[in-house]
Parts: C-alpha cells; sequence; structure tokens
C-alpha cells in the first residue's frame, strides 16, 4: 500500500490507475481505524479495482468546544490496519493541503433541509464542514464509488443530497454499522469511556430497540420519544435528542405512520457524545 500526503502525488497514482481502465473507490474516514471501518474498506473492495483511504481529522466540523485537538490521530496505526486489509492508497493531507487558503476562509458547501435538524441543531456547522470537505475529497480523488457507513446516517443523507444535487459522478454505498458483542456502535470515540461507562454505554442500543418495540405496539411515535428520553436519562445519560424520522428526509412522520421510519440518539455521557440509530420498521 502507497501513502501520499499531497495532491499532485495522488492524481499520479489515480491518472495510472485509470490509464489502465481500472475503477477507483474512496473510503473517507478520520482515523484512528477500527473494524467498522475496515468493513467499508472490504464493501469499497466488492465494487471496485482499486481502493483510496483518507485519513485527515477535518476542523472545519468541529465545533469550539468539541475534542478536535484531543481527537486520536493514530496515522502509523492506521497504515498497518489499511495495508492488512487490502487498501491500495492512503491519502493523508494535512490541513494546508485541504484547505489552501486556510479553513477559516474555504469555500464552503453547504446542503440546506437536511442540516438544521437533530446534529445540526446541537452542533451549528458542523454539516458545513462535512460537506466542504467531503466535496473537496470527490474533486482531489474522483471515485467512481464512496462509501460511508451507516452510524453517522445523518451525515449520510447530507453526503447523498449533496452528491445528487452538484451532479457528481460519484455512486454513494451505505456500509452497515458494526456493532461491539454487546450491541454498542464501534466508533473512535468509545475509547473515551471508562469501564463503567462502557458498560452503561449499551444502553443506547437497548434503548433504540425499546423504541422499535413501542411503536410496534401502536404507540405514538412522539410518546415514544419521551419514553426513550425518560430511559437514558435514568441510565445517566444527558441526552440530546432520542427522535423517530422518516428514514429518507429526516422528517417527522405523519400521524400513523409506521413504515420507512428510524430511530435517532445522541446522548453524552460523562465527556463522551454517543450517536447510533437503528431502523425501526
Amino acid at each position: 500500500m502507497q501513502t501520499v500526503h499531497d495532491a499532485p502525488g495522488l492524481r499520479a497514482v489515480v491518472r495510472g490507475w485509470r490509464s489502465q481502465g481500472l475503477t477507483v473507490g474512496l473510503v473517507p474516514t478520520m482515523g484512528n481505524l477500527h473494524a467498522g471501518h475496515f468493513s467499508l474498506i472490504k464493501l469499497a473492495r466488492s465494487r471496485v479495482d482499486r481502493v483510496v483511504a483518507s485519513v485527515f481529522v477535518n476542523p472545519t466540523q468541529f465545533g469550539p468546544n468539541e475534542d478536535f485537538d484531543r481527537y486520536p490521530r493514530t496515522l502509523p496505526k492506521d497504515q498497518s490496519g489499511l495495508a492488512e486489509h487490502d487498501c491500495d492508497l492512503l491519502f493523508a493531507p494535512s490541513v494546508e493541503v485541504m484547505y489552501p487558503y486556510g479553513a477559516e476562509h474555504s469555500v464552503c458547501v453547504s446542503v440546506p433541509q437536511l442540516t438544521g435538524v437533530l446534529e445540526g441543531a446541537h452542533r451549528p456547522g458542523h454539516f458545513d464542514g462535512v460537506s466542504t470537505v467531503v466535496c473537496k475529497l470527490f474533486n482531489l480523488v474522483q471515485p467512481d464509488v464512496a462509501v460511508f457507513g451507516s452510524k453517522d446516517y445523518q451525515q449520510l443523507k447530507v453526503i447523498e443530497r449533496m452528491t445528487r444535487d452538484l451532479g457528481l459522478p460519484v455512486s454513494i454505498v451505505a456500509g452497515q454499522t458494526r456493532r461491539e458483542d454487546d450491541g454498542l456502535a464501534m466508533s473512535s470515540r468509545n475509547q473515551y469511556l471508562s469501564s463503567e461507562e462502557r458498560e452503561r454505554a449499551t444502553q443506547i442500543h437497548a434503548t433504540l430497540k425499546q423504541m422499535r418495540q413501542l411503536l410496534a405496539e401502536g404507540h405514538a411515535w412522539q410518546a415514544v420519544e419521551k419514553a426513550a428520553l425518560g430511559r437514558l436519562e435514568r441510565a445517566g445519560f444527558v441526552p440530546d435528542y432520542a427522535a423517530i424520522r422518516r428514514a429518507g428526509d429526516l422528517a417527522e412522520p405523519q400521524t400513523g405512520e409506521r413504515e420507512g421510519l428510524i430511530g435517532l440518539i445522541a446522548a453524552r455521557l460523562g465527556s463522551t457524545r454517543l450517536i447510533d440509530n437503528l431502523p425501526l420498521d
């Protein structure tokens, strides 16, 4: 596996592949890779001839009081893991490569409608940073396919909308959420949890399953949300939201609507903010 840090080096490798008629896939990450990331590499490999992974901790998607400075940066370990999982090229740019005029002066790609609710309401500007950096990566790599995990479900919907609206020739593929044996969604932020917090963290997935059960029993979605918030608070979480939304556009469901819905949770446990989701059909 090769590693490149600049745009000319990246483009030279991809240009060589293109000259051979090979297809290219991209898996964007912020590093500190785990089995969930590697499952996305495997999924990309099943779709294309060559796989590029990016590792870039993007400053524009972190708020002023979030964990940008302490976000784990483990590039040597990431390189070894990607090589072991059949990745062809790692693109690990600096902030200066991704934002040549400075992050604060960057062109901004903003996706309306989907970004003002849920995560967007609690993390203002977050999705502008996500859509901007992903658009930059698409322009740099020019992949045929890009693979994203479903754990960051709203992010996935934002990227799908951006790609279609801008007419970008990239097929977006969603990878399933990978979980620990006890149901906790795999995340780089799980390592922030104390051992006691790690045990309690399983209540997020358990609450999502309860939301699905209550909805199936005929309870109104508003009542199910209220019950989920109460359960999380009793378990020691500080929830930002426990929401039921339409899976396609994240709009609130109509009264009596039961199909095509998804449950989404974001909650703090100690100093760690965790997110997860579950289809509710």
